[in-house]
């Protein structure tokens, strides 16, 4: 909605870090996500997912604005978007709400999204919390939280979601 909006370029960061997987021959798994965008932090910077989001903008065919950069997990991550002038935004919704909508997204992900709840739950437990508190590298979805200038209750349709978007940034 955002890049819509204001001609900003939407990139998923999980798609960037998918296609190394994949050119690696690594299968796309959560665990493999998650390490491999550890790996890149220690080598890059702790920004490198930003940065890249930014570089595809730069390099893109068409002028953007600016960039949408989703999902943020990593504290530092997200902090370097916001010193670099970024607007952090967590949206939100119950881990029952959020599990049946990517069932029901059919994104052509089944290794990824062919999950059991129980299964769904374990795999966002892991990544809500540091697994190493002193290794910057890793993801930390709470704290990333904690950072977000806007915070958003995505449980309803789409329709409010859309509402919730032009109230948190108005045309």
């Amino acid at each position: 909605m955002l890049a819509e909006k204001y001609n900003l370029l939407f990139v998923s960061v999980s798609d960037l870090l998918r296609e190394e997987l994949r050119r690696r021959g690594l299968e796309v798994t959560r665990e493999n996500l998650r390490d491999l965008s550890a790996e890149w932090r220690r080598e890059f910077g702790l920004g490198v997912l930003v940065d890249k989001a930014l570089e595809a903008a730069q390099n893109a065919d068409h002028p953007y604005d600016g960039v949408v950069a989703s999902p943020m997990r990593n504290v530092a991550e997200a902090q370097h978007l916001k010193d670099i002038g970024g607007t952090l935004v967590w949206a939100d919704a119950e881990p029952n709400v959020r599990y049946e909508r990517i069932r029901a997204a059919n994104r052509g992900r089944a290794g990824e999204d062919d999950k059991t709840f129980e299964q769904f739950c374990a795999e966002e437990a892991a990544e809500m919390h540091p697994s190493n508190p002193n290794d910057p590298a890793v993801l930390n979805m709470a704290g990333v939280k904690a950072l977000a200038d806007i915070r958003l209750v995505n449980e309803g349709s789409l329709a409010n979601l859309e509402k919730l978007v032009n109230a948190a940034f108005p045309a």
